[in-house]
């Protein structure tokens, strides 16, 4: 930094918060440590008793932390989000849908790896609300070097570091299996709790069928549910390894191809995912779900309503964060699970 008359800071850095006072009114930071200074603030802090400054001495080749956040903001930025304005180096974006927030975290890494420079976020593969936060972007010092910023925008390829995908999927079918709830011997306490949960995303359950725990017959009610074109298939139940659950033998019948029987998740560990050919995605629903706070389907439910496609490698991942804890009363989705 170095000392400069008033007169001549316009253009400068200011390099500490400068305070003003007016008795009785008001007393605090007129200008901000980074500041840059204008000609209209030059009467401002005369008024002030500022006739010389603390500057820093710009040269070529050194940023201005919030030109600096402007640049880490378009690395970042994508459709479906909103910025807010810079203040004090830093910027923000936030979410202008629902949907399913994404990071690519390797890119995301080695660009903090990069002295001085900072780009927090969410979780990758989060279900956000319009207006809820997805980043903060800024750099560490006041003026960065040209090339730490060069370095991370070639790391950021042109290709935004996040994706906010709205809610595709519009309708769903149910198919509750369970010779006890078909023959009326149970009350079926299950499509309830998929119907509350679907709602969160936009999807509403336009068909709903109940059949036996007879494989053929949950096989054709999941043929009849693809002609009517329903976005989601779910079948709920009949997903252990008792002799009577048959849900996933009934899900394959059905032409489905299986990404995954079974996941590193608890609650959720019989979980089923798998495709049509036609892109509309099935799951089988154990029976965790009907009663547990949060279980895998709380975590895949909203990659496959924005359309995300789900691999078996993103089923294995969850199993770090895929333990419950089973806190009383359940925080979901404010908590580890999943994260």
């Amino acid at each position: 930094m170095k000392l400069i008359r008033t007169e001549e800071a316009v253009g400068h850095v200011l390099c500490h918060d400068l305070t003003q006072i007016i008795k009785g009114d008001f007393k605090g930071p007129r200008f901000r440590k980074g500041h840059i200074v204008t000609e209209a603030d030059i009467p401002v802090l005369l008024s002030m008793g500022k006739e010389n400054l603390y500057v820093w001495e710009m040269v070529p080749g050194m940023v201005h932390e919030n030109d600096a956040a402007e640049r880490l903001c378009r690395i970042c930025a994508n459709a479906n989000m909103k910025r807010s304005e810079v203040k004090e180096g830093k910027i923000e974006l936030s979410a202008a849908c629902d949907g399913l927030f994404r990071v690519d975290v390797a890119r995301l890494n080695a660009i903090n790896a990069l002295d001085d420079i900072m780009i927090a976020t969410r979780h990758s593969n989060t279900a956000v609300k319009a207006g809820d936060k997805l980043c903060g972007t800024r750099v560490i010092p006041l003026v960065i070097e040209e090339e730490k910023l060069r370095s991370a925008e070639a790391i950021g390829g042109g290709k935004p570091l996040l994706e906010l995908l709205p809610y595709r999927l519009k309708t769903a079918g149910v198919i509750t299996t369970g010779s006890e709830v078909y023959k009326g011997l149970i009350q079926d306490t299950f499509t309830p709790v998929i119907v509350e949960k679907l709602k969160d995303y936009g999807i509403e359950m336009t068909e709903h069928a109940i059949v036996s725990d007879e494989m053929a017959m949950t096989a054709d009610a999941i043929a009849q549910m693809r002609e009517k074109g329903v976005d989601l298939i779910l079948c709920t139940g009949g997903m252990s390894v008792d002799p009577d659950d048959n849900t996933p033998g009934a899900i394959k019948m059905s032409g489905a191809q299986v990404i995954t029987y079974g996941a590193p998740v608890l609650p959720g560990a019989m979980f089923l995912l798998g495709y049509f050919n036609d892109g509309t995605p099935i799951m089988g629903l154990p029976g965790c779900v009907m009663y547990a706070g949060a279980t895998i389907f709380d975590l895949i439910l909203p990659r496959v309503a924005a359309g995300a496609a789900v691999t078996r490698a993103d089923i294995a991942a969850m199993g770090n964060g895929g333990l419950c804890l089973g806190c009383n009363p359940c925080h979901w989705p404010n908590c580890p699970f999943g994260k």
